[in-house]
């Protein structure tokens, strides 16, 4: 059985690729991790060092808002209690973005889709698939109408809870960038499983992106995003055939239609959410979407053999 993270489909769906041009500064390289899974940040730059420390620092302050795996996170306290008071301003904002994503998918961007989540995991733990009795019980304890917050508070009903896994990735590249931005940076390559350039490659031109799909495409980043999605990228099941994309409309996973959805936006956190969306949808679905978020498009769209 392989479970994990919907961020190591984007990991495994997008590569940078780069070299030096003659004499110019070689680039600058940091690599660690985001929300448990590989990062880097790529620059040239007198200070790289003290930059990407930054940046490291502001992962790891953010990852302590989103992350399902630090029992302390502010979205783990909200899950367990069913109600935060004085949230974060960035859970608030991601949870914002979440909504402004639910709205120009017709609701298929779901984040309240993590007790069915769950349910699957731990089903398929066991060598079974859920019931479709279990499914339409946790189905029946709400979805994102169901999601109350202000500033002052969040409110969940009772049995429910959210993942951003969806969208907080390409949130928190969003947020080094903006980091950066306020330092009058700029050529730099985030990637927090989600891409998002600020400004071209040091050495001039767009940022190369390589996708891993059998065509090997190229796309170009110039203050831009990035985000890859594949239905079947992560599997609950020991066949590999139950993909971690859940429909919120059936409680049952993406028909594995596509095997890589690559959208760019100006948003990293409306990329990552378009993209996850995406799996789940029709061509026409996809550009019904994209219509509705000015910037975004779908740059490559492989469909199952």
């Amino acid at each position: 059985m392989t479970l994990s993270r919907r961020r190591f489909i984007t990991i495994t769906a997008a590569s940078l690729a780069w070299a030096g041009q003659g004499h110019a500064a070689p680039l600058y390289r940091w690599q660690g991790s985001a929300l448990g899974a590989r990062a880097t940040i790529t620059l040239t730059h007198p200070q790289a060092a003290r930059i990407t420390a930054a940046a490291r620092s502001e992962i790891d302050r953010l990852e302590d808002i989103f992350s399902l795996y630090r029992a302390g996170s502010a979205l783990n306290r909200l899950n367990a209690a069913g109600h935060l008071d004085a949230p974060p301003f960035e859970l608030l904002e991601c949870l914002s973005r979440a909504a402004h994503a639910h709205g120009a998918t017709a609701g298929l961007f779901d984040p309240t889709v993590q007790p069915l989540w769950t349910l699957y995991a731990e089903a398929h733990a066991k060598g079974q698939a859920p019931s479709e009795a279990q499914i339409a019980a946790i189905r029946a304890r709400g979805g994102w109408s169901d999601v109350q917050f202000d500033t002052g508070s969040i409110h969940l009903r009772p049995g429910m809870a959210l993942t951003l896994n969806g969208i907080a990735q390409g949130y928190i590249a969003d947020r080094v960038a903006t980091l950066l931005q306020a330092e009058g940076l700029s050529d730099i390559m985030i990637d927090t499983g989600e891409l998002r350039a600020l400004g071209g490659h040091p050495h001039g031109g767009d940022w190369p992106v390589t996708l891993d799909s059998p065509a090997r495409p190229v796309i170009g980043l110039r203050d831009r995003a990035l985000a890859s999605s594949a239905p079947l990228g992560t599997v609950f099941d020991a066949q590999g055939s139950v993909g971690h994309i859940l429909d919120p409309g059936t409680g049952r996973p993406a028909t594995p239609r596509w095997s890589l959805v690559s959208v760019a936006a100006n948003s990293a956190a409306m990329a990552d959410a378009l993209s996850t969306a995406m799996c789940l949808m029709s061509r026409a679905q996809m550009n019904a979407s994209v219509s509705r978020i000015p910037g975004a498009a779908i740059v490559h769209l492989a469909a199952r053999p």
